[in-house]
């Protein structure tokens, strides 16, 4: 089966073609990755495998309660026994990181502000999950043009504590509606300065 032949992904060498998707969790209390964690990812482990680490949160904005975040010295120090467990057994091991943007509520904020977007409008309740106790969504505040920068340098040093964790590259989580994504989409990004639609770009 073609799923199961090597593959060569830049400078890696998969054994196969399977991958582990990034499977939020919400198992982490204070956003610090746990224990639990490294049995987790080592049983999805294989070698010569490819894994993509659950959502990481970029920033104190950037978060679910519960979700992994890498934008602190402990969050770095509690993922580096996670990476070097998939390291252990052969795995290739990149970080996927996010920002939720809008899919929030303020008080999973710092302070209790507005969750930070491209907008100032909100995302409908309705659409919120059935399947779990999914938060309601409140209005976020649109973010000035010289904030903006501020966010992508968040993407940058999340980045470069990844690699400081160990792991061996980065995913960018820019879809499902989260922040990047609200940028892109032109029926909720709605701004008429160099951040319009097009105008997010991580550099």
């Amino acid at each position: 089966m073609a799923l199961l032949t090597p593959y060569k992904m830049g400078n890696f060498e998969l054994s196969h073609r399977v991958v582990l998707a990034p499977l939020t969790r919400l198992r982490s209390p204070g956003n610090v990755p746990q224990q639990h964690a490294i049995l987790y990812y080592s049983q999805r482990t294989t070698k010569g495998g490819f894994l993509i680490s659950e959502a990481t949160s970029v920033s104190v904005t950037a978060r679910y309660p519960g979700t992994l975040g890498i934008w602190t010295k402990e969050q770095v120090e509690a993922w580096k026994p996670i990476v070097d467990v998939v390291h252990d057994k052969g795995g290739i091991f990149f970080c996927q990181l996010g920002h939720v943007g809008r899919v929030s509520n303020k008080d999973f904020q710092p302070n209790g502000q507005a969750p930070i977007s491209s907008t100032d409008k909100g995302v409908s309740n309705q659409l919120r999950s059935d399947s779990f106790d999914a938060p309601i969504y409140t209005p976020p505040r649109k973010l000035t043009t010289q904030e903006i920068p501020l966010v992508v340098d968040d993407y940058r040093v999340a980045a470069r504590n990844a690699l400081d964790a160990g792991f061996d590259g980065v995913e960018i989580h820019a879809a499902h509606g989260y922040l990047i994504d609200q940028f892109m989409k032109d029926g909720v990004n709605g701004r008429t300065d160099q951040h319009r639609i097009s105008g997010f770009c991580l550099r």
